[in-house]
């Protein structure tokens, strides 16, 4: 079934586009709210947001939709994904909302859902709320005492911050230890300078100064140049980015070098199975994963299982497998032992802890691996499908036969964003980079 407002991770596009409109947020929360208020008692829903312009807008509309079907909301204010998914549980919500478009500029927005066990919702529901978004919403409708109320939750960063300090162990102390946090101007800019701190750690802060404009720019995860520098400026042991709704990192060693999610991953299997807290033989990454992870995994006699692009569908692998460890290339971290969606603040926690008993610098401890050289470019298009044009299909086989059993192409399209996706891997790295530009001329052509 064709897909009208859901993609990959909830419901996104450019503010006040046909996309996500305030009517749209207003009949998303209405659709939900009547699909997660079963039984007789009062259904509660909780919502988050990050700090886009926007988001005041879109959690009025998803208030007022949620309160008309009888639903009693609880706004948090600025908070990271994953605290508003642990939080559904803490709360004992029927639902969780973010209001979050995670690494994309302030623009665009979206709405996450959580079910009342944390995790995003099946794509079953998901269609579901879809229905009802088109139909049937004022059969629905809340009379007299029945309509929702809403309040503001004022304590809800502050748990979070306890939650995130008790996911290490209580002996793991950052004293001495210079950090440098980039917050991207988003959801996390109050909560990981805090942790951080409380944990002992000299904290150097940046992107902690959001003004409805600034998130993800030129910062964050996304854009780590700004990190690394900072890092090297100030000489610190450690650098930290998340996007805009932390549910993803990257980090940098002492010498201003990135370490990516596969070395994440790759860092947290070896000290997990070494501790014998690792379950499922492996972890789970995507197909975007390094080979160069796969490699270093086997070398440990662990597996690297591999599921298609976005966290949702790293979790379902990891749920499959029995994994429990999980992650994306781009710094999406599941530790399902912990949270139920990727947690950018936690896994930085979990490479630090680690990092904390080898006293050893990160240049050493947080390279595993040597990454195979890999190519990713992104090609905007405004519509029509360019994926099934003769000519690029002909590229895409041609560059195949070029990189041969030594290398790959994977060539998809955003979820969250109107981009195709071009990466290739190899050993050749000038030829890994003139495949990609080839299969990318090709689309552009095409999509013209």
């Amino acid at each position: 079934m064709t897909r009208k407002y859901f993609g990959t991770d909830g419901i996104r596009g450019r503010t006040n586009s046909a996309a996500l409109t305030p009517e749209v947020a207003m009949k998303a929360g209405m659709a939900a709210g009547r699909v997660f208020t079963k039984g007789g008692h009062r259904h509660r829903v909780v919502i988050g947001k990050d700090t886009r312009l926007s988001g005041y807008m879109i959690e009025s509309a998803l208030v007022a939709g949620f309160t008309a079907v009888g639903m009693d909301v609880f706004q948090f204010g600025p908070l990271p994904t994953p605290a508003v998914a642990m939080l559904t549980r803490s709360l004992r919500a029927d639902l969780g909302v973010m209001i979050t478009a995670s690494h994309n500029p302030f623009t665009d927005n979206g709405i996450k859902f959580f079910g009342p066990d944390g995790q995003k919702l099946s794509d079953e529901v998901e269609l579901e709320i879809e229905a009802l978004m088109d139909g049937g919403l004022a059969d629905g409708l809340a009379l007299g005492g029945a309509i929702g109320r809403a309040k503001r939750v004022d304590d809800s960063q502050a748990r979070y911050i306890e939650f995130a300090k008790r996911t290490i162990p209580r002996n793991v102390r950052l004293d001495g230890l210079r950090i440098v946090i980039d917050c991207a101007n988003g959801a996390a800019y109050k909560v990981a300078p805090a942790v951080l701190w409380e944990l002992g750690a000299d904290i150097v802060p940046l992107g902690v100064t959001p003004d409805g404009v600034n998130v993800n720019l030129d910062c964050g995860s996304t854009h780590p140049e700004a990190l690394c520098a900072k890092v090297r400026e100030v000489r610190a042991d450690f650098g930290i980015a998340l996007d805009g709704d932390a549910d993803r990192v990257v980090m940098a060693d002492e010498k201003g070098e990135i370490i990516d999610g596969d070395q994440i991953l790759a860092l947290i299997a070896k000290s997990w199975s070494k501790s014998g807290k690792l379950k499922g033989g492996g972890v789970v990454g995507t197909v975007m994963s390094n080979a160069g992870l796969d490699h270093y995994l086997q070398s440990l006699g662990l597996t690297l299982a591999r599921s298609a692009v976005g966290d949702r569908y790293v979790l379902e692998q990891m749920l499959k497998g029995g994994f429990n460890v999980g992650g994306e290339q781009s710094g999406h971290i599941i530790l399902s032992d912990i949270s139920t969606t990727g947690d950018g603040l936690v896994a930085a926690l979990q490479v630090l802890a680690v990092l904390a008993g080898e006293g050893k610098p990160a240049s050493e401890a947080a390279h595993l691996f040597n990454p195979l050289p890999q190519i990713l470019e992104n090609v905007r298009f405004k519509k029509g499908t360019p994926l099934e044009n003769a000519k690029v299909k002909s590229c895409i086989e041609a560059g195949n036969a070029r990189l041969g059993s030594h290398g790959r192409i994977l060539v998809r399209k955003s979820g969250t964003e109107p981009l195709i996706r071009v990466m290739a891997e190899g050993e050749d790295e000038t030829l890994v980079r003139a495949v990609v530009r080839d299969i990318a001329n090709a689309i552009e052509e095409a999509a013209a």
